[in-house]
């Protein structure tokens, strides 16, 4: 890494956690016309666009690397742009925007319980101290503590909701690193056109069995701005922002990026008018305090390993 690139893989991983911030404070009012499923489907349709646009303009699209991979990259698509997307948008619809950043951000910290149980990898004792104080940040922020925030009950059933489907995320970024010759754009774009068949099923069978209705045309042509904003912006532009964030200055400073998704969001409201209750503050403070314990904690176990043993910091995400 030189240092004139280190600058962009800064402004990189800043558009990211801002975009991904605003996506819930942008996608909030639109739920209350369009399930959750359909946004999916149409968030992705347009990144999935944006996607095979890219990959055009770099000299043709790839179609013997789909073929070669397809299955694996219709099921990482799935879990990374459908399971997760659905899940916290059905999570932010019974919840607030703040509360789905703030969970968003706890992503490193449950990537390293997932590794630990399927890898065999045991965090340390610091990282263990800011799991246990994101969750319990998660908890403060959810207001689940103070029996609601005075305006609405308790949001931890939908909050728990967005915590669950950060594991698809989870699934995503850990399938990059099994797909090595398969670059960022590559990556992004191939998972995409692979699954997007598979998630237009997934929502014509759940409109089907009346678990998902159809949105009305005009809500779609009402609310076409907000989802060209994030069809584009959280779920093209910021994807790839923060992957060559992350291979520019390494896997360890772009998760502790993350921090700035909440932080992000409690701003954008602030300036949009709507300010952050008590609670809410507290627990974003709590979160942001233990993603700083977790990427501490990482960065000592970084610089204590063996020369070949650390992450290189062009690895995946």
């Amino acid at each position: 890494m030189t240092s004139s690139r280190r600058p962009l893989g800064i402004a990189g991983l800043l558009l990211a956690t801002s975009a991904w911030g605003s996506l819930f404070l942008v996608g909030k009012p639109v739920l209350a016309h369009i399930d959750p499923l359909w946004f999916t489907l149409i968030r992705y349709t347009l990144a999935t666009l944006g996607f095979a646009a890219l990959l055009l303009m770099r000299g043709g699209f790839p179609w013997h690397k789909l073929r070669a991979h397809g299955p694996r990259l219709a099921w990482l698509g799935f879990a990374g742009y459908g399971i997760f997307s659905a899940m916290v948008l059905t999570g932010l619809q019974h919840s607030v925007p703040s509360h789905g950043a703030v969970i968003m951000a706890t992503m490193p910290i449950t990537t390293q319980l997932v590794r630990w149980a399927l890898d065999g990898l045991k965090p340390g004792r610091a990282a263990l101290l800011g799991t246990a104080l994101a969750l319990l940040g998660v908890m403060v922020v959810s207001g689940v503590l103070q029996g609601g925030d005075g305006h609405q009950g308790s949001t931890l059933g939908a909050d728990l909701v967005t915590l669950i489907g950060t594991l698809g995320w989870i699934t995503y970024t850990r399938g990059a690193a099994r797909l090595p010759s398969l670059d960022v754009v590559e990556y992004s774009a191939l998972t995409a056109v692979a699954s997007w068949p598979l998630l237009l099923l997934a929502t014509l069978a759940s409109t089907l069995l009346g678990w998902s209705p159809a949105p009305e045309a005009d809500a779609v042509l009402d609310a076409w701005h907000a989802l060209l904003y994030i069809g584009v912006l959280p779920s093209v532009v910021a994807i790839l922002a923060f992957n060559f964030g992350v291979r520019t200055l390494g896997v360890v400073t772009g998760t502790a990026f993350l921090n700035f998704v909440p932080v992000s969001a409690v701003l954008m409201s602030i300036a949009l008018g709507h300010p952050p209750a008590a609670h809410e503050i507290a627990g974003v403070t709590m979160v942001v305090g233990a993603l700083l314990i977790h990427t501490l904690a990482q960065q000592r176990s970084a610089a204590a390993a063996p020369a070949g043993l650390r992450p290189a910091a062009s690895g995946g995400r």
